[in-house]
């Protein structure tokens, strides 16, 4: 018997189901809620046995590459205050499993699925984007910006002429909305995401996590063996929701995802106010795999008493 198997056989949810009273609309997709799961720390099998993840607003998968991905070496991971720093390196199975497994699998469930894409290099988007266009993902994210992979989303992302190329090459390729994941690691964010969205972004989500590091003083070298990595967790959330602010003032009517540091419905909320249409969470399932789904009924109680923002979000409209 696989963990999948074992998993399934022996639930224990926390959270019965909910009726949802406060959807959105994302890129012209419609949400349950405005509260997503952010990828690469949220797993479908596992954080099943706790809740439905059907009743998340949306499911954002790991990383998909065009073939398996080992990932980075050990050690991966570090604490640090008020967060972590990660350089797991996208490990997955590649996509021809996650059409094969994954997808199916929350599909069956009833969710509104994100497929996140990586790659290496533009090949490597585009290899994935061709098998995932025709399959039943609702969105399709494009991860140009997770800081711990040496050749490939740092670099593009950081770099509107490459992500601009980038786009042109992925956009023709589907009519599945398609979000563009932008790095906090640029001087300015408002440009590169104004590059993404004339290529053809119909959403952006944001942020992905900031470079850091940390120091074994007992031999003085880096803890991770990729040196640095990506700090996440509620020392971001400052951060994450400046990004917000800055770009929806820059772009008024692209659909965005706030992520960064959300691990309650109070934070989450103050994303809505920034300008996001939606929000993810991210590193708070790390240590609570219930977070998610925890932040979205806080939500919904705050919402309750915010007529005036539950009507534009209904709409696919923000507070800005």
């Amino acid at each position: 018997m696989n963990i999948e198997q074992e998993l399934n056989e022996t639930p224990t949810s926390v959270y019965a189901p909910h009726e949802w009273r406060h959807g959105t609309v994302v890129a012209g997709v419609p949400w349950k809620n405005p509260v997503g799961t952010a990828s690469g720390t949220f797993n479908a099998y596992a954080c099943g046995q706790f809740y439905d993840v059907s009743q998340m607003g949306s499911v954002t998968t790991k990383g998909v590459s065009p073939v398996e991905w080992l990932g980075n070496p050990g050690v991966r991971t570090a604490e640090s205050p008020a967060g972590t720093v990660n350089a797991v390196g996208l490990q997955n199975p590649g996509v021809d499993h996650y059409l094969a497994h994954d997808l199916p699998y929350l599909k069956d469930l009833g969710a509104t699925v994100i497929a996140n894409v990586a790659g290496h290099c533009d090949d490597d988007y585009a290899q994935v984007v061709e098998k995932l266009a025709e399959s039943d993902a609702d969105m399709l994210e494009i991860n140009v910006s997770c800081p711990n992979v040496t050749h490939g989303g740092m670099s593009v992302g950081t770099d509107p002429v490459a992500l601009a190329k980038l786009m042109d090459r992925l956009r023709p390729m589907t009519d599945k909305p398609m979000i563009v994941k932008l790095t906090p690691n640029v001087t300015d964010i408002a440009a590169i995401a104004r590059a993404a969205v004339e290529g053809g972004a119909d959403c952006l989500s944001m942020i992905n996590t900031l470079v850091g590091m940390r120091i074994d003083i007992r031999t003085g070298e880096p803890i991770i063996a990729n040196r640095t990595g990506g700090v996440s967790g509620p020392a971001v959330f400052p951060v994450g929701l400046a990004c917000v602010w800055r770009v929806r003032a820059a772009l008024p009517d692209i659909p965005i995802i706030g992520i960064g540091g959300i691990d309650s419905g109070e934070k989450a909320l103050e994303y809505l106010y920034a300008g996001a249409n939606a929000v993810e969470v991210g590193g708070a399932a790390l240590y609570d795999p219930t977070a998610p789904i925890r932040v979205a009924l806080e939500l919904e109680e705050l919402l309750d008493s915010r007529p005036e923002l539950t009507e534009k979000l209904a709409k696919g409209d923000t507070w800005r």
